[in-house]
């Protein structure tokens, strides 16, 4: 048995190495892992149906202590947001059937939960990551 080896890359707004690819329709979140094109991974994000709805999910997100985890169901994916300490969050993912989580500071996080906003657009650049998914769940089927 391998010993368990989590890869946990961190990204900020302010990073050096860009990290986020974009934001699709869909508002999955497009984030080559350590800066590295080659290793991109689509991670749901929120998507409220009302303005209500993405008010409480912020507040959800902005109360979760140290030790606390917060899950968002999509339909077909979900997505699980770990309190690691005050100021690191962890998006857990998998690249090649390996666990990931991916950290955060709170402003990135909470910049990427924005849009999750009932009125939010992508950029229209944006919209071939859409489609990349599309083809992605076509060839795995």
């Amino acid at each position: 048995m391998t010993p368990h080896f989590p890869l946990a890359p961190r990204y900020r707004l302010d990073d050096e190495l860009p990290w986020l690819e974009g934001i699709d329709p869909a508002r999955n979140y497009w984030i080559w892992t350590n800066g590295e094109r080659e290793a991109t991974v689509a991670i749901p994000g929120i998507v409220a149906p009302s303005l209500t709805e993405f008010k409480s999910l912020l507040r959800q997100f902005r109360a979760l202590q140290p030790g606390d985890r917060m899950t968002l169901t999509r339909t077909a994916d979900a997505l699980v947001i770990h309190c690691i300490s005050p100021n690191c969050y962890a998006i857990e993912t998998q690249i090649s059937k390996a666990p990931v989580w991916h950290l955060f500071d709170q402003e990135t996080l909470d910049s990427l939960l924005m849009t999750g906003h009932p009125d939010w657009q992508c950029a229209p650049k944006d919209i071939e990551l859409g489609r990349r998914l599309l083809l992605r769940a076509w060839t795995a089927a």
